[in-house]
């Protein structure tokens, strides 16, 4: 993950909407590398330009539960917080690569390799605590101590890198720390930031509970003031001991405002900062454009009635039959204030702007391989063959007018050092290949299939079902006016259903399996020219990819038509091939919904069936995805500046536990291989960048070759802000740089940011 902040990495449904907003041109290759696929909106300023004083305030989703971001409970609130008032010894850059902060380093490197890694830190001798305490030796020991694992009394949320650390020390004088590791840790980057003072750090009590409501040393450009839960405002003000650029505002106030409650705050000028979902954004962008014009509104309340609309209307309204004509006039009038209050509203929306980039998360497809059709590596590859993965992210991210390239990899985003598209190592889209997968896995078309009524995602009752409607209920506590529960894609009579039991598969034939591995080892032996090294193994003839074996052919024109056409219903031993696709009901779902509806539609032409299950948003992650009670589900990671720590909990081969459950750490498809944990664990403790890169690369194509989360695309970073606004928007990888956000000065334009402007 992206350690200036949580240290977790979460899960994060995306926002949805339709907008037609002015593309961002896509970024491409270049001589320096990897650039991101869309550049970060921050209206990036010389601080010289920027205003002295004033208070900016951020909306964000809700006030943090904890500010200490080691703890579970850690979110986005507790990131913002902390990256305001708290040392962080690494920040990213537009590329999200680490880069050392001069606020609180002079230097920090690898000074020894054998017989241990050591690591030395010069600190900056003006970096102290807001109580006049230097930053030091001791702060870097006490946070050691606490999250490396070994006092259970700390209720710590992981200890990546920290367990791998010997001991730390006082260097040479009070300014030198030095870190001696027992095994080498690569990603020694993302330790200490954010730094906490020893006084949080070094007892139980003060690590589990002072921190998580305030923080009274700090050691960044701003200090917490107060944070108010009632009102839920967290106000920062300038730290009078802050020894850098000074902070461009007074105050930074991080204010409460749920994602559906935005548009109002918005209106009622209650933000200058906030992250919006598309339809929001489309309403700003509406209102900027209609600046001045005259007349009523294109769009809103009533803009789709016709003429013929309206004069029926009318006629209604004004007849003789006594109800209809007062129904009629009550929708009329509600209409008329629908219109005026939307017409106040674009008014005042019209007083931002929309600051957009491709966030360092992406969305991919869960398939669940722990039982049913989906244990079947086979059945996993078909599945992913079939999806043109292109038009997936061109559903999301073309309507916003930016770059709609899928992501290629699991473990870095396009800009990244460490990104290589490894899609190669599973193939791309192949309709007919897809369908060769299934018929060697025993699926056939026809074969008079059935589906158990009340059948769950493993081909267990559902629990609580009763009859016939037990399924027709889930969902709609999130989404009034929508029926919920499940239905069959492309079936029209509506009613529920699920698949029959469970499906284990038989041994994946040995050729299919041994072809995908070669494809996957050639993918990582290729050097960054496309080249392959000398030794690694030849792929299969024909395109790369999830080959069935030599000689298993797609189901017969006569029995299914061509590639593009629908394949008809597949079935085994008389089940059909139906898979569970569990979907968000909410109101903000909408756009993951759609992309939902187009992989079942993608399915259907290589004969699998989709039931859509609707649940409450507000349990589907926790509920269903964590839980395994599903077969294909939808949802985002957040990008990494460190792929070999943050990758591997993610896909980790699960191992089963004491009690005998199976311990999954965040790999929710439940699919691994002992060779990418040992990838994994290369990774982590290879001191040498490029063959850590090479380790990385062959552990995400060996990802792709398994089939369990197939990567789709980044999500969208739509930010509103005032146009006056400056250095701060739609930071894509960046680290906020809290010192410099402020307000334009009368009159100045926002231009090139220049960092090394002290002003």
């Amino acid at each position: 993950m992206f350690h200036d902040g949580a240290r977790r990495r979460s899960v994060a449904l995306l926002t949805t909407g339709v907008l037609a907003l002015p593309a961002v041109a896509a970024c491409g290759a270049s001589e320096e590398g990897n650039v991101p696929a869309a550049a970060q909106d921050l209206a990036p300023t010389p601080r010289d330009l920027v205003a002295n004083g004033s208070t900016l305030t951020w909306a964000i989703d809700a006030v943090p539960g904890t500010l200490n971001a080691y703890q579970a409970d850690a979110d986005t609130g507790t990131t913002r917080v902390t990256g305001a008032v708290l040392p962080a010894l690494f920040t990213l850059d537009d590329k999200g690569r680490p880069q050392a902060n001069p606020d609180y380093l002079e230097s920090a490197e690898v000074v020894e390799r054998e017989p241990r890694q050591v690591v030395v830190y010069r600190l900056n001798q003006k970096a102290v605590w807001s109580d006049g305490r230097e930053i030091g030796a001791p702060d870097f020991a006490a946070q050691w101590r606490a999250l490396r694992g070994k006092d259970p009394a700390y209720w710590t949320a992981r200890n990546a890198g920290y367990d791998r650390i010997a001991k730390v020390e006082r260097g040479k004088d009070d300014l030198e720390v030095q870190v001696t590791f027992d095994k080498p840790y690569a990603e020694w980057r993302s330790l200490f930031t954010p730094l906490y003072p020893k006084d949080v750090m070094g007892t139980p009590d003060s690590f589990n509970d002072s921190a998580r409501t305030t923080l009274k040393n700090t050691a960044g450009p701003f200090s917490l003031k107060k944070v108010d839960r009632k009102s839920g405002d967290i106000t920062l003000v300038r730290n009078p001991r802050w020894w850098g650029d000074q902070p461009k505002l007074d105050q930074l106030v991080f204010r409460k405002v749920a994602p559906k409650n935005r548009t109002k705050a918005l209106t009622a000028g209650r933000v200058d900062l906030a992250q919006v979902a598309p339809g929001e954004a489309e309403r700003i962008s509406l209102a900027r454009r209609d600046k001045g014009a005259k007349g009523p509104l294109a769009h809103g309340p009533g803009a789709g009635r016709t003429p013929a609309d309206a004069l029926m209307s009318w006629a209604v309204a004004h007849g003789t039959e006594q109800e209809a004509a007062e129904s009629e006039q009550l929708a009329r009038e509600q209409t008329r204030e629908a219109v005026v209050a939307y017409a106040a509203e674009q008014k005042s929306l019209g007083a931002y702007e929309v600051r957009k980039a491709l966030e360092p998360s992406f969305t991919q497809l869960a398939l669940n391989g722990a039982d049913g059709p989906l244990a079947d590596e086979r059945v996993r590859r078909a599945v992913a063959r079939a999806l043109d993965r292109k038009e997936l992210a061109e559903t999301v991210l073309k309507p916003l007018g930016l770059p709609a390239q899928p992501v290629g990899s699991h473990l870095a985003l396009a800009g990244q050092d460490a990104y290589e598209d490894a899609s190669d190592a599973l193939g791309s889209q192949d309709t007919a290949e897809a369908r060769a997968l299934l018929a060697e896995a025993g699926w056939k078309p026809g074969q008079g299939a059935a589906r158990p009524k009340n059948a769950g995602a493993s081909g267990e009752p559902a629990e609580g079902a009763e009859g016939e409607e037990a399924l027709g209920d889930s969902g709609n506590e999130d989404r009034p006016g929508d029926d919920g529960g499940e239905y069959i894609v492309g079936e029209d009579d509506g009613k529920s259903g699920a698949r029959g039991g469970p499906m284990l598969p038989g041994a994946v034939a040995a050729g299919q399996g041994a072809a995908l591995w070669r494809q996957a080892d050639v993918v990582a032996r290729q050097d960054g020219d496309g080249k392959t090294e000398q030794g690694a193994h030849a792929q299969q003839g024909g395109p790369p990819g999830a080959y069935a074996p030599k000689g298993t052919a797609a189901p017969k024109e006569s029995e299914s038509p061509g590639a593009e056409g629908a394949a008809g219903p597949l079935a085994k031993d008389g089940l059909a091939l139906t898979l569970r696709f569990v979907v968000p009901s909410g109101a903000g779902s909408e756009q993951l919904r759609a992309v939902a509806d187009k992989i079942a539609e993608q399915l259907e032409k290589i004969g699998v069936t989709t039931a859509m299950k609707k649940v409450p948003s507000s349990g589907y992650f926790t509920d269903h995805v964590a839980s395994g009670q599903y077969d294909m589900a939808l949802y985002s990671w957040p990008g990494t500046a460190y792929p070999a720590t943050d990758g591997r909990p993610i896909h980790a081969k699960p191992v089963p536990a004491a009690d005998g459950s199976l311990n999954v750490a965040q790999n929710y498809t439940r699919v691994g291989t002992d060779r990418i944990d040992q990838l994994f664990d290369q990774a982590v403790g290879e001191l040498d960048d490029g063959a850590r890169k090479k380790l990385i690369k062959e552990a995400d194509a060996r990802i792709w070759a398994v089939a369990g989360a197939i990567p789709l695309y980044q999500r969208p970073e739509l930010v509103a802000a005032r146009p006056s606004v400056a250095n701060a928007g739609a930071f894509g990888f960046a680290t906020p740089r809290y010192q410099d956000i402020g307000f334009l000065k009368k009159g100045a334009k926002p231009g090139k940011q220049d960092r090394k402007s002290g002003s």
